[in-house]
């Protein structure tokens, strides 16, 4: 019986680390950081926009470059028809075919628009900026995704963990309960007691493990790869403890992206407010053409004629009334502008809001983070001081449960005082654009 209580206790040993393990596929939070930048669909879309965005800031697209066409058309005519002449000659043509061939090319160039062709590619420039921070925001919210359920994942493997020491314990009483009940020294009560407890312990864990299983598969779908992939994340978590309010307060209003997009947003709608205000002022372009003409016709003194020309000109417009359309269009800009001024205020707002109460949760999680490591070393020693007492029988079993209960509950609770330390970390430098990448 001695020996079989010294393999339990070593057995004990070799499950408070998690060897559990031992064989599966190691994911480091760098690696499912890298897998989602590279394959996340909303991230690739966001790739993607910034593209489409950066092909479209051309002095082309903006209007500054002349549009030459080229032009080509045939007509051709069939017809009957009676001519008489001043001589009282009547002549009959049936089947007669007119052509008329004519190609060239045909340029037309804006060189003055009331400078709306500089406004319109600043306007493309400021949408290259905007889409290049969408795709931050984007990145910014998919990686603290990942930060968050990579640490979800070690929270719960290390109270996986914590779960097969308890069940050992459980295992090595109810095993000492069956011993004793069997020379006669226990009643079956204790045995009952301590099998009640093991199955107790056990269905904790499956619990456990559910929760777990599922957390996998959500990392999975964030990092584009099959459901059942299997692995296991680091069980250490490092939580930064130098984070102060006023530093991250001035980042977020440098850098936070969400912001950012107000401010660009405000910039787009500045260059289009000047395009509108462009219309008052005339529009200016040159035309110019080179055109090759062939016309053949069966009747008449000239049944063939062949040429070319070359024309140039000047054309300039200018919008003297349109119902009171032009002030209109002005006035809407104008108000959409001041709206997207009081949309960054507003969010400058909620954004210093947000970081006061994330820094004074990230303060009180500290302070429970370092009171939770406390109670775990006392509730350690008190568990060590009870598991003594109990394999040489002065301790009662019920107080024995007690010791470990006590003991499972400061190690959950220290392991979710990390979690949130570590998520309150996390949400603070994502609203100051600085988390890492």
């Amino acid at each position: 019986m001695y020996f079989k209580m010294k393999k339990n206790l070593f057995i004990l040993l070799l499950l408070t680390c998690p060897c559990w393990s031992f064989g599966q596929e190691l994911l480091t939070l760098e690696q499912a950081i890298s897998l989602t930048l590279e394959n996340n669909f909303d991230i690739r879309i966001a790739k993607n926009e910034v593209e489409i965005a950066e092909e479209n800031v051309t002095i082309g697209n903006a209007g500054m470059l002349p549009r030459i066409n080229g032009i080509i058309t045939n007509n051709n005519t069939i017809l009957n028809t009676t001519q008489t002449q001043a001589t009282g000659n009547e002549i009959e043509i049936d089947g007669a075919k007119n052509r008329n061939f004519n190609y060239g090319l045909g340029l037309e160039w804006t060189i003055f628009d009331g400078f709306r062709m500089f406004a319109r590619h600043n306007q493309l420039k400021e949408q290259q900026k905007l889409s290049e921070t969408e795709l931050k925001v984007e990145l910014l919210s998919k990686v603290s995704e990942v930060y968050a359920t990579y640490f979800l994942l070690v929270n719960q493997q290390n109270l996986l963990t914590t779960a097969d020491s308890i069940i050992a314990i459980s295992d090595f009483r109810l095993k000492t309960a069956q011993n004793k009940f069997e020379i006669g020294k226990a009643s079956k009560l204790e045995v009952l007691n301590a099998e009640v407890d093991y199955n107790t312990d056990i269905s904790a864990k499956i619990r456990l493990q559910e929760q777990y299983a599922i957390t996998k598969i959500a990392m999975n779908a964030i990092l584009i790869r099959p459901a059942a992939t299997d692995f296991i994340v680091s069980n250490i978590v490092l939580i930064d403890k130098s984070l102060k309010l006023n530093e991250l307060d001035s980042l977020a209003l440098a850098q936070n992206p969400s912001l950012q997009i107000q401010y660009l947003t405000k910039k787009v709608q500045e260059y289009e407010l000047k395009q509108v205000k462009a219309n008052r002022l005339p529009t200016i372009s040159l035309t110019s053409g080179y055109n090759f003409i062939r016309s053949e016709s069966p009747f008449g003194f000239i049944i063939q004629t062949s040429g070319q020309n070359f024309n140039y000109g000047i054309a300039a417009t200018m919008n003297v009334f349109d119902g009171f359309n032009q002030n209109r269009n002005e006035k809407v800009s104008k108000i959409q502008l001041e709206n997207t001024q009081l949309q960054i205020e507003r969010q400058t707002q909620t954004i210093q809001t947000q970081l006061a109460s994330f820094y004074q949760s990230y303060l009180s999680n500290l302070a429970l983070l370092e009171l939770e490591q406390k109670n775990e070393k006392i509730a350690k020693q008190n568990l060590n001081i009870t598991l003594e007492k109990f394999k040489i029988g002065t301790i009662s079993p019920i107080d024995f449960r007690t010791a470990q209960l006590n003991y499972t509950n400061a190690i959950i609770r220290l392991t979710n005082a990390e979690l949130t330390a570590k998520q309150t970390e996390i949400n603070l430098k994502e609203l100051a654009g600085n988390l890492s990448f």
